[in-house]
């Protein structure tokens, strides 16, 4: 059974990576270039060239950093439903 210094635990490692990964698509790393979803099309028909990838790169790193906004919700309400379920008393009938 998981326990629940491992569910946040799982959380905050996710939260934080999607954050990085967040800034470091933001700010246009280069390493990141394989994951930004572009086309030739994007390239050739820019009549300023970077623009449209910088632009992707932008999408991309608002995106990480949503469904880094997601994980800490998830967590969070994770985190009262399991203090909840300890406070409460079941009755067995």
């Amino acid at each position: 059974m998981t326990s629940l210094s491992d569910l946040s635990h799982v959380d905050l490692s996710l939260t934080f990576s999607q954050a990085m990964l967040g800034i470091f698509f933001t700010s246009k790393s280069a390493v990141l270039i394989e994951d930004v979803p572009f086309t030739e099309d994007d390239i050739r028909n820019d009549k300023n060239p970077p623009q449209n990838v910088y632009a992707l790169y932008n999408q991309v790193g608002i995106n990480c950093f949503i469904a880094a906004a997601i994980y800490v919700a998830v967590g969070a309400v994770s985190l009262c439903q399991v203090r909840l379920n300890k406070r409460q008393e079941y009755m067995v009938t």
